[in-house]
């Protein structure tokens, strides 16, 4: 279990683990690099190639005693909901996969405030100086405090010098080209009618998907529209995990 882009492991113990210990799942939940004890312990920014981060720590796993090798799960919390389906896309270990919410595509995340197509924005990004872009970013960041928040959080979580940069860096975390047709393990993709940041994101994830998948959707009149159902996590894990319960046969 690991979380996205500015959440702690810490938080995990509240947000799913306690309710798959009463499950009687064991959880192993960690923090990969950008996250936080890695980016304040070691300077270790976000990768997007999060299967070689999710790789070691199945080794690790597989070194408990109690830990089954048919029955791992990898669930993904905010944009952990991207990492987690690419770990799963080229790491072959996990039996079953959860994406809470579903992303496939960091790079609209990132581009969503800036005006223009990402056709044109794109090459923009990536490019070695484009100071009017740059002065375009600086005023939304002026204009708009959540615009402010992300790219300065993006910038410390991926060591990127401005926010240009990070921009262009994030533009490497999706699930295109056939990577998530890779993904072979039964997958849950989540999804909330009020996502402040993924609307429409995991009705994709789930529509290149070839595995066996399934579709969860939550609503605010249940209380948990939220971004990851927030506010509404003990009926969101309920059945998140009545569907791990029918994967692994646990019912």
């Amino acid at each position: 279990m690991c979380n996205g882009f500015d959440g702690t492991v810490e938080e995990l113990h509240f947000y799913g683990a306690v309710a798959a210990i009463e499950r009687g799942y064991h959880v192993l939940s960690f923090d990969g690099p950008g996250q936080p004890g890695p980016r304040h312990r070691q300077g270790m920014g976000f990768r997007p190639d999060w299967e070689d981060v999710v790789g070691p720590v199945i080794d690790y796993a597989l070194t408990r005693p109690e830990v089954d090798p048919d029955h791992i799960a990898l669930l993904g919390l905010s944009m952990g909901g991207e990492l987690m389906p690419r770990a799963a896309a080229f790491e072959p270990r996990p039996n079953a996969l959860i994406a809470l919410d579903g992303v496939y595509d960091l790079g609209d995340f990132v581009t969503a405030a800036i005006p223009g197509d990402r056709a044109i924005i794109d090459p923009r990004l990536l490019a070695p100086e484009d100071p009017e872009l740059d002065t375009v970013i600086a005023g939304l960041m002026t204009a708009d405090p959540t615009v402010r928040w992300m790219m300065e959080q993006g910038m410390w979580t991926c060591n990127a010098p401005s926010p240009r940069a990070f921009c262009a860096a994030f533009l490497a975390y999706h699930l295109r080209n056939g990577i998530a047709e890779q993904i072979a393990c039964p997958t849950l993709v989540c999804a909330a009618e009020q996502d402040l940041f993924f609307s429409g994101q995991p009705e994709r994830l789930f529509e290149h998907l070839t595995c066996k998948k399934t579709l969860l959707s939550f609503t605010s009149a249940e209380g948990a529209g939220a971004h990851c159902q927030s506010g509404g996590q003990r009926l969101a894990f309920a059945r998140i995990y009545d569907w791990l319960d029918e994967v692994f046969g646990r019912r």
